[in-house]
C-alpha cells in the first residue's frame, strides 16, 4: 500500500509516519483552497491572506488525520491488539495493525472510535469559531476554524460509509462476524461492498468528468480507484494470515542459503555473490555459526579502489531481530516481520547456528496454490 515514508515523531508509544503521496495531495489542497474555495466565500483579501488560510487549514487536516487514526490506535491497544504505528497516506491515514482483531466487539469499539473523535473534533473547532465571532476574531481566522469544523463532519461521515476497509464498513463486518461467526465470510462481504462502492465513486468521477467538473471528477475517479484496491487487498491480507496460520517457518524455507565466508575480499563477495544472486543481504558464517550480515549498503560505503583489500569480516555487522527468525515461529509472524521491517528474506536460526533462509517469494508462491485450491473447492 506504501511507498517511500518519512518518519515524523511518537506520540502515546505510536510512531507516526508520512507516506511522500500525503505531501503530494497536501499540496493539492492547499492550492485548491487558496485559489479556489477561499476566495469564493471571502471575498476582497489579499491573495497571501488565501494562502496563510489554506497552510492552515492543511495542518489542521493533519492534525484531524492523526487525532483520528490515534484514536483507533488507543482503543486497539486497549484491547490487547499490536499497532505497530501510524502512517498518513494518499488519502488520509492508517493505524497499521499486526493482526486481525480478537472479536466483533474489539472490532467495532476500534473502528466507531474514529468517527467519534472526529466528531469531538469537529465540536471543538465549531466551538473556537463561535468564542472567535464573539471576540470579534479576524476573519481569515475564523474561516480556518469553520473550515476545519465542518472538514471533520466531512471526515467522520464519509469513513462511516458501510464499505470496507472504511470505519463503517469495519462497523459493519463486525455485525456480519458477530451474526455469522466467521471473520472471513464477514470480510468477504464487507469488502464486497466495499469494492461495488469503489466502483461507484470511479463512474461518479468519469460522469462528473464527461459533464465538465473534471477536477472534482478526478478526485472521485482516484478515489474510488483506490477503495477498490484497498478492499481487495484487506480480504486477501485476511486470506493470507488464515492460510499460513500456524504453519512453521521451517516449511517455507530453503535449507542450503548461499553463505559468505568472512575471508573473502568485498571485490569477491561483489562478483561471486551479489552480481551472481543478486540479494542485498548475505549471512557471513564461520563453521556453521551465524557470525554476521553484510549488506550492499555497507558495500557502498568502502571505496572502490579499496575492495581488494578489505575482507568481509571487516565490514559485516551482527545480524538483528529485524531479519532472523526461528524454525519453528509461525509463517504469519515472518510475514509480519517482512512487512514492518521491509525485509523480503530473513534468515532462519537454530541454536546460533544458520539452519535456512525464509523469502517472502516463496511463502507467495505456497500462499497463490492454497488461495487457488480454496477456491476451486
Amino acid at each position: 500500500m506504501f511507498g517511500k515514508q518519512l518518519t515524523l515523531f511518537e506520540i502515546f508509544g505510536f510512531t507516526v509516519k508520512m507516506d511522500l503521496s500525503w505531501v503530494i495531495i497536501a499540496v493539492l489542497i492547499a492550492w485548491s483552497l487558496a485559489q479556489g474555495l477561499f476566495p469564493a466565500l471571502y471575498e476582497g483579501l489579499p491573495p497571501i491572506t488565501y494562502w496563510w488560510m489554506a497552510i492552515a487549514a492543511v495542518i489542521g487536516l493533519f492534525f484531524s488525520i492523526v487525532f483520528h487514526e490515534v484514536s483507533h490506535s488507543i482503543v486497539a491497544r486497549q484491547y490487547g491488539l499490536p499497532i505497530r504505528g501510524i502512517t498518513l497516506f494518499i488519502f488520509g491515514g492508517i493505524a497499521e495493525m499486526e493482526e486481525e482483531p480478537s472479536s466483533p466487539k474489539t472490532e467495532f469499539l476500534m473502528a466507531i472510535a474514529g468517527p467519534i473523535a472526529s466528531l469531538v473534533l469537529a465540536a471543538a473547532f465549531y466551538g473556537m469559531f463561535a468564542a472567535g465571532q464573539a471576540l470579534d476574531v479576524a476573519q481569515p481566522a475564523l474561516a480556518v476554524l469553520r473550515y476545519l469544523a465542518f472538514l471533520n463532519i466531512l471526515l467522520a461521515g464519509f469513513n462511516m460509509v458501510p464499505a470496507f476497509p472504511l470505519d463503517g464498513g469495519r462497523v459493519l463486518r463486525a455485525a456480519l462476524w458477530q451474526w455469522k461467526g466467521s471473520l472471513r465470510q464477514a470480510t468477504r462481504i464487507a469488502s464486497g461492498i466495499g469494492s461495488g462502492f469503489g466502483l461507484a465513486l470511479i463512474a461518479l468521477g468519469i460522469l462528473s468528468a464527461l459533464m465538465g467538473n473534471f477536477i472534482a471528477g478526478i478526485w472521485w475517479f482516484l478515489i474510488g480507484l483506490f477503495l477498490r484496491g484497498a478492499a481487495a487487498s484487506s480480504y486477501y491480507q485476511l486470506m493470507a494470515r488464515r492460510m499460513l496460520e500456524g504453519e512453521p517457518v521451517r516449511r517455507f524455507m530453503t535449507d542450503r542459503p548461499v553463505t559468505v565466508s568472512p575471508a573473502i575480499t568485498v571485490r569477491d563477495l561483489v562478483e561471486d555473490y551479489v552480481y551472481r544472486y543478486h540479494f542485498d543481504l548475505f549471512p557471513v558464517t564461520l563453521d556453521g555459526r551465524l557470525a554476521g550480515c553484510v549488506s550492499t549498503k555497507q558495500i557502498k560505503e568502502i571505496p572502490r579502489d579499496r575492495w581488494e583489500a578489505v575482507t568481509v569480516g571487516e565490514i559485516a555487522s551482527a545480524c538483528t531481530p529485524d531479519n532472523t527468525i526461528a524454525a519453528d515461529e509461525d509463517a504469519v509472524k515472518a510475514l509480519s516481520q517482512m512487512q514492518r521491517t521491509g525485509n523480503s528474506r530473513l534468515m532462519v536460526v537454530e541454536g546460533g547456528r544458520l539452519v535456512g533462509i525464509v523469502a517472502l517469494k516463496d511463502m507467495l508462491k505456497l500462499l497463490a496454490l492454497k488461495m487457488d485450491l480454496e477456491e476451486a473447492r
